[in-house]
């Protein structure tokens, strides 16, 4: 089995940079920076610095889309409103200080 692996390896059947990459096209748009490292240290593989720099550069964008489809845009009316959304945002891999951006409301959206 690791002489067909390494077979593969070697004619650019198997990448891990490519796996790497296919992961990330694939959950940026659901899960934040976190969940995403967590999901492919599971793999046994690693972003690259420049990834790492991508993801977080958009992080917040992408927590506002999440946020956005999931509660219709609705801001939080009560505390119960705002531990739930910030629930659900931490639970998709996305920082504390980007949830907190983006549950302080509409004031904040200009600030990106």
């Amino acid at each position: 089995m690791d002489a067909l692996l390494l077979w593969l390896q070697e004619r650019g059947y198997l990448s891990e940079e490519r796996f790497v990459d296919a992961r990330i096209h694939a959950r940026a748009r659901r899960f934040g920076s976190q969940r995403i490292q967590q999901e492919l240290a599971q793999h046994g593989v690693q972003m690259s610095a420049e990834q790492r720099a991508s993801l977080k550069d958009s992080e917040l964008a992408r927590a506002r889309e999440v946020w956005q489809r999931k509660f219709a845009g609705r801001w939080p009316e009560d505390a119960a409103m705002r531990a739930k959304q910030t629930r659900f945002l931490i639970s998709r891999g996305f920082g504390s200080e980007v949830v907190r951006r983006i549950l302080r409301g509409p004031a904040d959206e200009d600030e990106s």
